[in-house]
């Protein structure tokens, strides 16, 4: 790698880290925390990439893209930052960042970011940033620093311009509506109207057309689409086969596996094809754990905006809300922190308090898959139906090691990425004996990444 990287950030750690790997992996290195020395060397012709923060003490970097745009066509900027909101990846998105990556980042996935920015600069010139980023508030519950959040704000950056449809998944109280209405305020359709549509909407012989009346070019979101029964799912494949010029933005939203759903015989396969343009899978909150505490923090911020007394979680409180399983994802840890709100008057909210709202439910359930049901079920139904495709024939002999090798792999590759690469903090996670974990690792010829983890 080499080329000329300007590093813009008001922390003197990341800079210093920054300049290290950068100038080992054989670049040259300018690094600063003020936006004005940023733009001068920028006018001076310096530098082949920019690593910009967004909040610095005399400007945000979201805001002077357009003026890099300006100033130097073609100049990649990858933009990192502590707002870990589906915002800051939109705006970036907006501005013509090359790339976004929140705060803590992976040191090693941002130097791979950057090495693909200047092999960009080097084949031609970028598009150039034109679109200033919008103002927009941060109500939306969209909040979140884990991969997987991060992962889908980019996605949603990348389709909300576009005409495709968007088929959003994810279990009750996850945010799919959210999602779909992000889609469309921050798209070039938000001036229209969005339209959610129940399955009674498309009754009768005018719902469809009073349906495409409404939206008038606008988005379309079907909501919780499974639950439609075959004389709807009917109708909604002739009005979409029936849109023509203008048409709506089509999106649907879906608590279920539409996929194994289709399989089963309960969803049209037509239909199928024609919402699944995009799959945004939106994670449930016992999969982002790290967000937990970022989230109740969030609505509890909001609270205060909103008139309420000013209340913080106490170091017992924050433990039980993290390891809480909130089955009720997002929407039932807001509704937490609002009856905490208004039930209590202390600036710190104990662990009681928060027992005595989320009452005697478990702080762990059982595992589940992505529909709901147990794990156990869940593989009991796959095996099942590899027993089934033997056409009454017994498998080959060997079946009980073949499984399970299925099932060790991925689970040691999920807790190997969960601890950073760290074999004795994964062997203590899986209850093994860190010698077992090697042997494993080189039976199932995994591959193990160390990584960093970079405040």
């Amino acid at each position: 790698m080499d080329g000329t990287v300007l590093v813009a950030d008001d922390d003197r750690t990341i800079r210093t880290v920054l300049t290290q790997a950068l100038t080992r992996a054989g670049c040259k290195v300018h690094a600063t925390s003020s936006l004005v020395t940023l733009m001068r060397w920028i006018e001076e012709g310096k530098g082949d990439l920019v690593i910009s923060d967004v909040i610095m003490p005399d400007g945000n970097g979201l805001e002077t893209l357009p003026k890099i745009g300006e100033k130097r066509p073609g100049l990649p900027v990858i933009v990192i930052s502590a707002q870990n909101t589906i915002m800051t990846a939109i705006q970036a998105a907006e501005a013509d960042a090359f790339d976004y990556l929140p705060k803590p980042f992976d040191l090693p996935d941002l130097m791979k970011r950057a090495a693909r920015a200047l092999e960009a600069k080097r084949r031609g010139p970028l598009r150039s940033a034109t679109a200033a980023p919008r103002d927009a508030g941060d109500d939306l519950p969209l909040v979140g620093r884990t991969p997987a959040m991060q992962a889908l704000y980019r996605l949603v950056a990348r389709v909300m311009n576009t005409d495709i449809p968007v088929l959003i998944t994810g279990e009750s109280g996850t945010g799919k509506s959210l999602i779909a209405r992000a889609i469309h305020d921050f798209s070039d359709r938000r001036p229209l109207p969005f339209v959610v549509v129940q399955a009674a909407d498309l009754q009768g012989a005018d719902g469809p057309s009073a349906l495409r009346a409404r939206a008038r070019g606008g988005s379309l979101v079907f909501d919780e689409i499974a639950d439609y029964d075959a004389e709807t799912q009917g109708r909604v494949v002739r009005m979409l086969d029936a849109l023509g010029d203008s048409a709506p933005r089509v999106m649907a939203t879906s608590q279920v596996d539409l996929a194994q759903r289709m399989d089963a015989g309960g969803f049209r396969q037509d239909l199928f094809y024609r919402l699944g343009g995009v799959t945004i899978p939106v994670p449930p909150l016992r999969e982002r754990v790290e967000d937990i505490l970022l989230l109740a923090e969030h609505f509890l911020a909001r609270a205060e905006r909103d008139g309420a007394t000013a209340r913080r979680l106490s170091a017992d409180a924050r433990e039980l809300v993290r390891a809480y399983s909130w089955p009720g994802n997002v929407r039932q840890l807001e509704n937490m922190v609002r009856r905490l709100t208004v039930t209590g008057t202390e600036p710190e909210i104990g662990r009681a308090e928060v027992e005595a709202v989320l009452g005697n439910q478990p702080a762990v359930e059982p595992l589940r898959s992505g529909e709901g049901e147990r794990l156990a079920a869940s593989v009991a139904r796959h095996l099942q139906r590899y027993f089934d495709l033997h056409g009454g024939q017994l498998p080959p002999p060997g079946i009980y090691q073949r499984i399970l090798k299925e099932v060790e792999a991925p689970l040691i590759e999920i807790a190997l990425d969960a601890t950073g690469g760290n074999q004795a903090k994964c062997a203590d996670l899986l209850g093994i004996n860190r010698n077992t974990l090697r042997k494993k690792i080189t039976e199932l010829d995994l591959r193990v990444t160390r990584r960093r983890k970079l405040m």
